[in-house]
């Protein structure tokens, strides 16, 4: 018997869905910072054994649109809910149930669905050790109320606490059936993505305000031999104070980002990495449907 699945996980920004990703894949997959809106697309990791195969999936965080970015963003969390065998909405003990109630309410339907297709739902109480027992069970209480169909399951992502018994279940309710991907699978998504996705991440650490958001990250080059690649990257941004700022007094900036995140990606490909970076500016690029289709942001 060979068991397989979608395993989706959904929720607002910041409460930890990359981190949890990160723990059930068991890579770093996806990038992580303290800042809302880190995860821009819907990235899968899939865990592989001889007789199951769990594919993971980190989405976007939900948020109102107030750009063609945003919308994009949106539309990898909702596709989320289309393809899911096992839904995780994750929360976490700071957020109040009824926060972006419209896609809760989608959430609710699907937990409510008895049809022999329909998802499980697995509301995923994050943050745990934040809260005293008595705020957890109240906690849990309330989104027992708002979904009372769904198992709710407590944890620590940052310490890895209550995530095995989260894996448990997940594997309990995994429906049988043949892989989906190969074997030796990791992520449906290629090298140049994770190059893209690292060097966005320095970007979100080393800069503030509006600068992170204002930044789309593309390989231009990614040359490949045994013992080293040779990348080239382009950084867009949307004004020319903004690319002042990136790449700061003398390029200082701008080699110090791609110093660290040439070491990332050296740690992630397990090889020598030359990396160039460069910057550009490309006006209103979160508007640009054409702009946005080159950079991936294309759920359909």
């Amino acid at each position: 018997m060979h068991k397989a699945g979608f395993v989706n996980i959904v929720g607002n920004p910041n409460v930890g869905k990359s981190t949890l990703m990160n723990i059930l894949v068991g890579e770093r997959l996806s990038i992580i910072t303290a800042k809302a809106q880190t995860t821009r697309h819907r990235i899968m990791g899939i865990v592989n054994t001889e007789d199951l195969q769990i594919v993971y999936s980190d989405t976007p965080g939900v948020l109102k649109p107030v750009s063609k970015l945003h919308e994009s963003m949106l539309a990898f969390s909702q596709s989320a809910l289309q393809d899911a065998d096992i839904l995780l909405y994750l929360t976490d003990t700071i957020e109040t149930p009824d926060k972006n109630e419209q896609f809760l309410q989608s959430v609710i339907r699907m937990s409510q669905d008895k049809g022999p297709l329909a998802p499980k739902v697995i509301v995923v109480l994050n943050k745990m050790d934040l809260v005293s027992q008595e705020v957890l069970v109240q906690k849990v209480e309330e989104w027992h109320q708002r979904l009372p169909e769904a198992e709710i399951i407590p944890i620590s992502a940052l310490h890895s606490f209550g995530t095995d018994i989260l894996q448990s279940k997940i594997k309990e309710l995994l429906p049988e059936c043949p892989p989906y991907f190969d074997k030796d699978q990791l992520t449906d998504k290629p090298a140049r993505f994770f190059v893209t996705e690292i060097i966005r991440e320095k970007i979100l650490q080393l800069y503030d305000k509006e600068i992170p958001y204002a930044c789309e990250v593309r390989v231009e080059q990614f040359k490949e031999s045994d013992k080293l690649i040779d990348i080239s990257a382009l950084i867009y941004c949307e004004r020319d104070s903004q690319k002042g700022i990136i790449i700061g007094k003398g390029g200082a900036m701008l080699k110090k980002l791609g110093m660290l995140a040439r070491k990332d990606i050296e740690t992630f490909f397990g090889k020598q990495v030359m990396l160039k970076t460069f910057v550009k500016v490309e006006k209103d690029w979160r508007n640009n449907l054409r702009d946005l289709n080159s950079f991936g942001y294309n759920p359909e």
